[in-house]
């Protein structure tokens, strides 16, 4: 049975790339993408599209029902550097969404729910290197104090209503398709942009910041992946861990300049830093790995080709014609 799939957050960072995806997949007009406003041309005119606020559960309830929708994947949210500087709206749209939407899967009217969370959920006393599955977790932010309380609460309505919520801790994730989207980790997007624009860039991290990153490709693969998965391999009902390289700016610079040999940078550590500080340094997602087969596809050196590739101005120019 084909699914009916609601994308809340369609023209996001990560949502333009898995409506796309998922359209290819199951067919444009299986696929209703949703946002706030209007954004990415492509998946706007590409399939059904709705402008919607999830924080709203009537016009949402509505929209789910207009189309028969039987999967929701909830892609909005406000990111970790944007929380901080608005944290009731920070908190208010990443909790007002969730709870809207496993709601109505309790009551019966959405089979399956994605819902992302992050490495953010963990903190300062959570062990740095190859962080386990589970282990302590004291956020120390408002966006992993969200995605913490949103894990709990995705556990126990799965435990409590029979709620099938499906959930990753998505590492920084990086794209040459959509623009930097507020989070702490995507200086190493915007690092692309000014390296071949400019030919320096100014990183508000230090040299020697250590975080999981991954590409776009794997985490959409993913996501697509244990969405798909039989409901009894997923043993994990607050958020898999998830992860694929790690890597500092340095490292990042020096795989950059490999390709840009005048590319040059210097460092500004800002208040993002003590984000990233609280943050793992690398991640144990074996139970991902065994409970439903998650695997990885791109290291540094092909993620570097690929992003620079994808954004130079031959590749531009031919994608706007």
């Amino acid at each position: 049975m084909i699914p009916k799939i609601l994308i809340i957050g369609a023209c996001g960072q990560i949502g333009s790339e898995l409506t796309i995806k998922l359209r290819l997949k199951h067919g444009n007009e299986n696929v209703i993408a949703s946002d706030i406003r209007e954004g990415d041309e492509f998946v706007v005119k590409s399939g059904p599209f709705e402008i919607l606020d999830a924080t709203n559960l009537d016009a949402l309830e509505d929209v789910i029902q207009y189309y028969e929708i039987t999967e929701v994947y909830l892609m909005a949210a406000m990111l970790s550097a944007t929380s901080e500087r608005f944290p009731m709206k920070g908190w208010n749209l990443n909790m007002e969404t969730l709870f809207n939407v496993l709601n109505l899967a309790k009551d019966g009217k959405i089979d399956k729910i994605f819902w992302p969370s992050s490495i953010a959920v963990f903190g300062p006393t959570t062990p740095k290197f190859d962080t386990p599955q589970h282990t302590i977790m004291e956020p120390a932010t408002v966006y992993g104090i969200s995605k913490q309380t949103g894990e709990r609460w995705c556990e126990y309505y799965h435990k409590r209503y029979g709620v099938d919520v499906r959930s990753l801790r998505y590492p920084g994730l990086l794209s040459y398709k959509t623009l930097p989207g507020g989070g702490t980790t995507d200086y190493a997007i915007d690092i692309f942009h000014e390296a071949l624009n400019n030919k320096t860039y100014e990183c508000f991290l230090s040299k020697d910041t250590s975080l999981p990153m991954m590409y776009m490709e794997d985490a959409i693969d993913a996501t697509i992946k244990i969405m798909s998965a039989d409901s009894k391999r997923i043993k994990v009902r607050s958020s898999y861990n998830l992860a694929a390289i790690s890597f500092t700016p340095e490292e990042l610079y020096l795989s950059i300049k490999n390709h840009i040999p005048e590319f040059t940078i210097s460092y500004q550590p800002d208040f993002r830093q003590a984000i990233a500080d609280s943050w793992p340094s690398s991640i144990d997602d074996s139970k991902a790995r065994e409970d439903w087969g998650w695997e990885n596809n791109y290291n540094l050196e092909e993620i570097t080709e690929i992003m620079i590739d994808g954004l130079s101005p031959k590749r531009i120019i031919e994608f706007e014609g």
